[in-house]
């Protein structure tokens, strides 16, 4: 992930357009392999901030036990 907070929703976006343009017949080879890599390193930074928001609600669940709300 870059220094900047990461945003999923602009993430998902981002694999939005990419997948428009991969299904285009017109890509030649060297693009969509650009368009692929670039693809696999936003699914992998939106499943980082996926992880991320995870953990924080796994904290959140286990504060709120020990509280005994």
């Amino acid at each position: 992930m870059s220094e900047k907070e990461f945003n999923i929703d602009a993430g998902f976006e981002e694999l939005d357009h990419i997948l428009e343009a991969l299904e285009k017949d017109q890509v030649k080879l060297a693009d969509a392999v650009k368009l692929y890599t670039k693809g696999v390193s936003v699914v992998k930074q939106c499943k980082d901030s996926l992880d991320h928001v995870e953990k924080q609600l796994i904290i959140l669940e286990e504060g709120e036990q020990k509280n005994g709300f």
